[in-house]
């Protein structure tokens, strides 16, 4: 974890910690270095003012600057972040006049190189990480208390002297004498760090930087609004994912943006980091077990190498005269395919190990940041940690725990042959035959369901030797009919599209190859959603549909009607769902039902005979296919009003609900094949769409219908 609480700048625990723009964390004084202003704004920044503004709006030239050209010396942290040294102001430099503006000043993103500009604030503009602030105080503490007796790590005397520096670069405890005969403030050690050495947390001056009245308990104090002094956060601006208080949304620039309670954001991000660290949990579990099996590995091929040497030897030295040249050649192909096995396992040693330490160590931050209770500080950063601990779940690609090689050599000698061969004789005329491939191993883990569509992967079994050419997986019909192929290729992970909601699906696989085809895997079972989720369809939609808030409202740029499915299709079962009228101008006929695939999209949904539709005024309804309009029934939509569709495949009706009321009978019977939700609107309208409902299981009693 220590690797996550240094400063990408200096090298050094983090102190007074801000948070940039992109999310990554820099020390303040470090930030004072790196900041860069602009040559035509230094007169404005010489005149402007105090001390405490004047340190945080401090910048430096950048190479180019008139008077230090492109000679200027740089520094180097022990990180590689590349710093430029504080250039003075010129002397005699005359002041700005009052009315000048503020500097144009930025600051670059030590590690992701994205630069931002300084505000009149300067660096007080950027907020303080209170929670990494008090992450590093609270580890400095556990760092003393397991280094309560610190010792000079250099003495020769017996015992050795007490410490009375800690070199933070050279991670080495030196007493006074040790320290000026070993470490002397000067040369290449003129840059180290020398810090107070670890002391017993009941000591005077124990738990180093972090022994303080402000811990991490809850004796901290309550933050306040960068902007409004007196005030506390209270709530979280979702547009900005920032936290704000009372007055921000009163008369700042948040009043018109999406906010939500601080507390249930907090609770909310909270369960977000946890689920992703899960998955980071388990592929650092994997990856452990990887690393023994692959030192076991190398164990292996040691033994097998030496196995192979010897065998070959012996047969050689059977045919001394005329294997004397072809025993060298054969020895040298032996040593390389060792080597170069050896070599590709303790590649994926090393890798496997770097991403191991730098997952752990994103771990233990992201616990330590669970473990604090300030809502505030933790909304900070979530955002930025779970997009870590995502992205570095998805860093273990698949294959990435699987061995490269294999310890097998796959190499034998056969000495009987006459004579005469002898100088024609190659190990690749002399391979193991090839069978079938063994049975794959489906990851469970992997294997999901999402409404309607099933995933599945699967493997090989580690040190298999039989090439695979390929796979077939087989599903059964959800009903516990028989299996049938559908997917045959050499991909290990397969997604199924477009099965029945609400029922059980048995799945295998088997590999294959020239000699034939495998045993099956075991049977994983696969459970459908009960009800369906799904939004608007942007890729099927007429082109002046428009859609928004993640695909589920929409809207029209066309004063004539417009069509737009749904993401999911039916077969079988009953599913309902309901369309919120957001807006509702000039009377317009919105139409709701269901259609196939190819239905036209440029005209009023069930004016063909690939939709049925109830479409509906202020005043009343009629259920519409084929352009035959059917069943007026009275009581309209206006703004705010809720339309219900359910679709019943085990009845093969199609019914419509107008705020909670059925609207008219049954609209359609009879009705079989494929559906997809639909709807057809133009400018005067938008409808939200709600879906994951429960069918209705009180119906009021429809009103009568007037032909």
């Amino acid at each position: 974890m220590e690797e996550e609480l240094k400063c990408p700048v200096c090298g050094s625990l983090f102190r007074e910690p801000i948070i940039l723009p992109c999310s990554h964390n820099v020390c303040l004084p470090c930030a004072r270095t790196i900041a860069v202003q602009t040559p035509e704004s230094e007169q404005h920044l010489a005149a402007g003012g105090g001390g405490g503004d004047h340190a945080d709006k401090l910048s430096l030239h950048s190479e180019t600057d008139s008077g230090y050209g492109s000679y200027t010396p740089s520094l180097k942290s022990p990180n590689g972040v590349r710093v430029l040294p504080l250039v003075p102001a010129p002397p005699g430099a005359a002041a700005a006049p009052r009315g000048a503006g503020p500097a144009s000043s930025s600051l670059t993103c030590p590690q992701c190189h994205r630069s931002a500009s300084l505000d009149q604030r300067g660096l007080r503009g950027f907020q303080r990480n209170r929670l990494l602030e008090a992450i590093v105080q609270r580890y400095q503490q556990g760092r003393a208390a397991a280094a309560a007796a610190a010792k000079c790590q250099l003495c020769d005397r017996s015992p050795p002297e007490p410490a009375a520096v800690l070199c933070e670069q050279c991670e080495v405890l030196y007493c006074s004498a040790c320290q000026l005969r070993c470490h002397p403030a000067r040369g290449p050690f003129a840059k180290h760090r020398l810090a107070p050495p670890p002391a017993h947390p009941g000591a005077p001056g124990g738990g180093g930087d972090g022994g303080g009245g402000k811990g991490a308990g809850g004796g901290r104090k309550l933050p306040t609004c960068a902007e409004h002094d007196l005030e506390n956060y209270s709530m979280y601006c979702v547009s900005c994912r920032s936290p704000v208080c009372y007055q921000c949304l009163e008369e700042g620039k948040h009043s018109k943006h999406d906010v939500k309670a601080l507390g249930a954001m907090w609770k909310q991000h909270k369960a977000q980091l946890s689920q992703a660290l899960n998955g980071v949990s388990d592929k650092a579990k994997e990856a452990k077990e990887f690393l023994v099996q692959l030192k076991n590995l190398l164990q292996q091929i040691q033994e097998n190498g030496l196995d192979y040497e010897a065998c070959l030897v012996a047969q050689c030295d059977a045919l001394v005269d005329a294997l004397t040249r072809q025993k060298a050649k054969l020895l040298t192909k032996v040593t390389k395919e060792r080597e170069h096995k050896l070599k590709v396992v303790w590649d994926q040693i090393n890798h496997c190990t770097l991403k191991l330490r730098q997952s752990t160590g994103l771990m233990e931050y992201c616990l330590e940041v669970i473990k604090e209770n300030d809502p505030s500080g933790f909304l900070q950063i979530s955002d930025a940690l779970i997009k870590r601990v995502q992205v570095s779940q998805e860093q273990w690609v698949k294959g990435a725990l699987e061995p490269k090689v294999s310890a097998e050599f796959d190499l034998t000698l056969d000495s009987e042959p006459l004579l005469q061969s002898i100088h024609q004789l190659d190990f690749i005329q002399m391979k193991f035959p090839v069978s079938v491939p063994p049975v794959p191993l489906l990851q469970l883990e992997k294997c999901c369901t999402r409404n309607n569509s099933v995933t599945l992967a699967w493997r090989m079994p580690p040190l298999s030797h039989n090439p695979v050419e390929g796979y077939i997986l087989e599903l059964d019909d959800g009903d516990g009919g028989q299996f049938r192929e559908v997917y045959v290729g050499k991909e290990t992970l397969c997604t199924i599209d477009g099965l029945h909601f609400n029922s059980t699906y048995n799945a295998r696989v088997k590999a294959f190859n020239s000699s034939g085809v495998g045993p099956y895997s075991k049977t994983v079972i696969l459970q459908t959603s009960d009800v369906a989720w799904f939004t608007f369809d942007p890729s099927s939609a007429h082109r002046d549909i428009v859609l928004s808030n993640d695909n589920q409202t929409a809207t029209c740029n066309s004063y004539d009607d417009r069509v737009v499915l749904g993401t999911a299709a039916f077969s079988k079962g009953v599913h309902y769902w309901e369309l919120h009228v957001d807006r509702y101008d000039n009377h317009p006929d919105p139409a709701f039902g269901i259609a196939r695939i190819n239905v036209v999209k440029d005209m009023m949904l069930g004016k063909d005979d690939k939709a049925w539709a109830m479409y509906v005024d202020n005043n009343r309804s009629w259920f519409m296919h084929c352009n035959s309009h059917t069943n007026r029934t009275e009581g309209g939509v206006s703004k705010g009003a809720t339309v219900g569709v359910l679709l019943d495949l085990n009845k093969h009706n199609l019914t419509f609900y107008i705020n909670g009321q059925q609207q008219g009978p049954p609209a359609f019977e009879n009705i079989e094949g494929v559906f997809m939700p639909a709807l057809s609107l133009n400018r005067n309208v938008q409808v939200t769409l709600h879906t994951g409902l429960e069918v209705p299981q009180s119906i009021k009693q429809p009103k009568l219908p007037n032909n």
